[in-house]
């Protein structure tokens, strides 16, 4: 666990260890069907170029590459599989974190101690012990940690307190996905139980309108994507001089999202005289030098210790040539252990196509990707959690940030663009005690 000053000019390259165990390959019995398996590593068969513009479902913008898994893949060496394979073999004891603080410690507003109770927080994870004094002293943060651990609390809490200390302040909070927004204003809603102010998301695919009007009651938090919050700051209807505090969530995929040129945009619309709160699970060049052009002399906070939580079990299913991998999935989810499943492609075409192939098996499966609305996503989303649907099928909008509870499998359909994808693709699972596991298919060439 590190706390210090941003240092612009420091960067190192980040590394990535693997370590190796087991591997099982599995082979359907049944002959292939057309549309599925395949050597695509879709399951479109052919080699078929996905529908779809290029950087649609996960490409990120690039220009398509054949490689083993599809188009710009992270697989394509027996080097880069190693990575998706760790066995949960725990031969020493990690230390336990001991926290310098209880939740009742902080010098925040009573009533929001008697919501943090109820919610039964007691002791904070290490990024809420670390980050929270800082931001309650109205220093810019930036927080370093690994999916799970608790960021959306460790901002929210010193937000809300700062709200009811000075009255009139708004906070912008910005997210890469609409999911993410709505999971967001949820906590917040929980925390600010009763205190007297509101918040509001505002996300694409669902009608402006309503946004709009809501904007009108100038709520104290505005939670929204930036494209969104763009469009509404170009039809006038959110003015941002009045938000004195900014939140970027998850600021690493927004950046994959392609939505570094808004970003600027909504940042330099605010004052320069801001308190800035950024939280990502990787540091990239990009990232540096966002921190550095719009934080002023930040508290950097990292408390990124692996890659991976220790609680998720890394396989692979190999499929050999020929054999159909949507058999094997269908298989493999047959079994009672398959409890919640998030599966994950490369394309929103393949992705819904998926979804109703298994449920054509009566294999309960809903989908998310973005071609679906607003609603439909987060009904979706809902009806997982709530065990109503036992598979859910996403792209990489899935892959950063939702707290999904007890998810017993992540399964990479498709092979992830990265490597950083694949760890927040698996991080679904294997979420606070909890123990998961996640399986990656590789179809072998020859």
């Amino acid at each position: 666990m590190q706390v210090g000053r941003w240092n612009h000019q420091s960067s190192d390259k980040k590394s990535h260890e693997s370590s190796h165990g087991g591997e099982r390959s599995y082979s359907s019995r049944s002959p292939q069907r057309s549309g599925f398996g395949g050597r695509s590593g879709g399951y479109m068969g052919g080699g078929q170029r996905p529908f779809g513009r290029p950087g649609a479902g996960g490409n990120r913008g690039r220009a398509p590459a054949r490689r083993r898994g599809g188009f710009g893949s992270f697989g394509e060496t027996e080097a880069e599989i190693a990575k998706f394979m760790n066995r949960t073999v725990v031969t020493t004891e990690e230390p336990v974190f001991v926290p310098e603080h209880k939740f009742s410690d902080f010098d925040i507003n009573p009533h929001l101690k008697k919501n943090i109770e109820a919610r039964k927080y007691e002791l904070p994870t290490p990024i809420q012990d670390k980050a929270i004094p800082h931001a309650l002293l109205g220093q810019d943060v930036v927080g370093l940690a690994e999916t799970g651990t608790g960021k959306t609390a460790a901002f929210l809490i010193p937000l809300i307190d700062k709200v009811m200390k000075q009255k009139g302040d708004r906070i912008l909070i910005m997210a890469p996905t609409r999911e993410l927004a709505v999971q967001i204003e949820k906590e917040l809603a929980g925390f600010a139980k009763g205190l007297g102010f509101r918040g509001m998301v505002a996300v694409g695919g669902a009608n402006i309108g309503p946004q709009i009007s809501q904007l009108r009651h100038n709520p104290a938090f505005v939670i929204g994507t930036p494209g969104r919050l763009k469009d509404l700051m170009e039809r006038r209807a959110l003015d941002l001089s009045g938000f004195g505090t900014v939140v970027l969530d998850e600021a690493d995929r927004m950046l994959d999202m392609g939505f570094i040129d808004d970003m600027r945009m909504i940042l330099g619309k605010m004052n320069k005289e801001r308190h800035t709160l950024f939280f990502s699970a990787t540091m990239s060049r990009e990232i540096e030098k966002l921190i550095g052009d719009f934080l002023s002399s930040p508290v950097v906070i990292s408390v990124k210790t692996r890659d991976t939580s220790k609680n998720i079990d890394q396989d692979v299913v190999r499929i050999p040539r020929g054999k159909d991998k949507f058999e094997v999935l269908a298989e493999l989810l047959k079994d009672r252990e398959f409890s919640r499943v998030l599966v994950f492609g490369r394309t929103k075409f393949g992705v819904e196509k998926l979804a109703k192939a298994l449920s054509r098996l009566h294999i309960h499966a809903e989908s998310i990707h973005g071609n679906k609305t607003h609603g439909a996503r987060i009904r979706a989303l809902e009806a997982f959690k709530a065990g109503k649907v036992s598979v859910l099928v996403a792209t990489d909008v899935a892959a950063r940030g939702l707290d999904i509870p007890a998810v017993s499998h992540v399964i990479n359909y498709d092979l992830p663009s990265t490597y950083e994808d694949y760890i927040h693709r698996i991080g679904r699972t294997g979420r606070a005690s909890l123990k998961g596991r996640a399986l990656t298919f590789v179809q072998e060439r020859y």
